[in-house]
C-alpha cells in the first residue's frame, strides 16, 4: 500500500516513515506542509495520505483544509488525519463527503504500530478509522436529542462500528455474545430506516445517518 505523509515535525515525520516501512507500507513521499502534500498526492496518487491537522504557516487547520480538498479531488485516495486533540467540528467536516476512506486518530494512537497499521489499511481499502475519543464526542452531541431512537447499548455498538470493528470485536469489547451484537445491529438498522442493499455499506450509513440526522 502506497502512502504519503504530511507532518511538519521532522522527528515525527521521519519516525512515521520508519514505522510504516517496518509495517510493509511504501512511503512515496514525506512532506512538511499542506502545499507539498497536495503536490505529492497529485504526483504519486497514493492509496492513503496521512495528514497532520496543524501545519505551516499558521499551524491551525492547514492540514484539515488540504485533507478535505483531497477527498473531493481524489475520492479513491484514503485520508487519515492525525491530531493531538479532538475537535468534533473537524471530524464532522471530514465526514461531510461520506465515511468511505477516511480516518481521524489522535497521535497517541501511533504508539501502537499494529493498531495504527490496521487503521491505515482500513482507510486505504475504503473503510473508516476513528479514534474512540473522537467517536465518543461525536455520539455525545446527540445524547440530548429528544427524538433519539437508540438505546445506550445500541449507541455503544454504533460507536464501535464507527471505529471499524467487526461484530466479534464489538462483542469482546462489550463482554456480550456475538449473537447479541447482531441483534443490536439489526435494531440499529431498523430504527435508522436502513434496509439491506448490495450497493450500500449499512454500518457506515448507520454512523453517518445517526451523526447527521
Amino acid at each position: 500500500m502506497r502512502v504519503v505523509i504530511a507532518e511538519d515535525s521532522t522527528l515525527l515525520r521521519e519516525g512515521l516513515t520508519l514505522l510504516l516501512a517496518e509495517a510493509s507500507f511504501e512511503v512515496v513521499a514525506a512532506v512538511e506542509d499542506a502545499v507539498a502534500l497536495v503536490e505529492s498526492v497529485d504526483r504519486h496518487r497514493p492509496d492513503v495520505a496521512i495528514v497532520d491537522i496543524r501545519m505551516p504557516p499558521t499551524h491551525t487547520d492547514e492540514g484539515l483544509r488540504a485533507a478535505v480538498a483531497l477527498r473531493r479531488k481524489y475520492p479513491s485516495t484514503g485520508v487519515l488525519v492525525l491530531s493531538q486533540y479532538v475537535r468534533v467540528s473537524y471530524a464532522a467536516e471530514l465526514l461531510d463527503a461520506g465515511a468511505d476512506g477516511v480516518g481521524y486518530l489522535l497521535k497517541d494512537r501511533v504508539s501502537d504500530l499494529a493498531e495504527f497499521a490496521a487503521a491505515i489499511r482500513r482507510v486505504g481499502e475504503g473503510g473508516s478509522a476513528f479514534d474512540p475519543a473522537v467517536v465518543s464526542q461525536l455520539l455525545g452531541r446527540r445524547r440530548g436529542d429528544s427524538d433519539d431512537r437508540l438505546t445506550d447499548r445500541e449507541r455503544s455498538v454504533l460507536a464501535l462500528m464507527a471505529e471499524g470493528r467487526t461484530n466479534q470485536a464489538i462483542a469482546q469489547r462489550l463482554f456480550i455474545a456475538e449473537r447479541t451484537v447482531e441483534k443490536h445491529c439489526t435494531g440499529i438498522f431498523a430504527k435508522l430506516d436502513l434496509s439491506a442493499s448490495p450497493h450500500d455499506h449499512r454500518r457506515v450509513l448507520a454512523v453517518l445517518r445517526y451523526l447527521n440526522g
